[in-house]
């Protein structure tokens, strides 16, 4: 029996009385990639704040490898295990390449609040450093200030410092958006390699990307999951195609 990675039973949000999340039930399992899709406004990124605790739940539950996460604070989840990316590229502009994945990896490798330590020093800290900015394909760019990195390598750049805590459970929101076709082979196949082994829920708009790289796709339109499947499944999903499918590939 599959084992559920992450799980949301019966969800809703309200925004001064107005009901956005209208009871999402959503199930990834352990190691898949899992896709969800929908129109503008239909609830994706505030499925995310609730998942990563940026916003609260009104009611339902959120679980995390059968854990209850509902309500934590973000950075209680990030510490239990799961990590997102974000729409709006998030990094350290004026620190480098490397400066930026260490930072990322402090917690994750127990040198929490120790400001005594220095950095510089740490042989495991910056060896693991260098073997995600090596995964990243940003090795050239390893003393390069991430303001200045192109679009698709700080979007690269985001990804690393997402995965290098090393949570299990990896949540990605529009990784491709606003990027030429060959940026966005270099997203997917770099995805494709750091998730491997690990649980990845992406929210994406290229229907391109989404049928190549997902295991299975929820489509959630006005708050809830109308339908989930494998790619062909919601292909052929008549509601889907009605709901939003039909209209979202003619665009692509």
């Amino acid at each position: 029996m599959a084992t559920e990675a992450l799980k949301l039973d019966n969800v809703k949000k309200n925004f001064a009385g107005t009901e956005i999340i209208r009871g999402l039930n959503l199930s990834v399992t352990k190691n898949e990639r899992h896709a969800v899709i929908g129109p503008n406004g239909a609830g994706k990124s505030t499925a995310y704040n609730l998942i990563t605790g940026r916003y609260q739940v009104s009611s339902g539950r959120v679980f995390l490898n059968g854990e209850d996460i509902t309500n934590l604070e973000p950075y209680e989840v990030k510490r239990k295990g799961l990590s997102r990316s974000f729409q709006i590229t998030n990094i350290f502009p004026k620190m480098s390449v490397f400066e930026n994945v260490r930072c990322s990896l402090l917690w994750a490798m127990g040198y929490k609040y120790s400001f005594w330590k220095m950095v510089g020093n740490q042989t495991a800290l910056n060896e693991d450093a260098e073997k995600i900015i090596e995964e990243l394909n940003l090795k050239d760019r390893r003393n390069t200030l991430a303001g200045v990195l192109s679009y698709a390598e700080q979007r690269a750049l985001e990804i690393g410092i997402t995965i290098a805590g090393g949570s299990e459970v990896i949540l990605l929101d529009e990784p491709t958006a606003g990027m030429s076709v060959s940026e966005t082979e270099y997203i997917v196949g770099l995805i494709r390699k750091v998730t491997e082994g690990k649980t990845l829920l992406v929210v994406e708009h290229d229907m391109g990307v989404v049928f190549d790289l997902a295991d299975r796709i929820s489509v959630l339109v006005y708050g809830e999951i109308i339908a989930t499947g494998t790619p062909t499944e919601v292909k052929e999903n008549q509601a889907v195609q009605e709901a939003y499918l039909g209209a979202a590939m003619e665009e692509h």
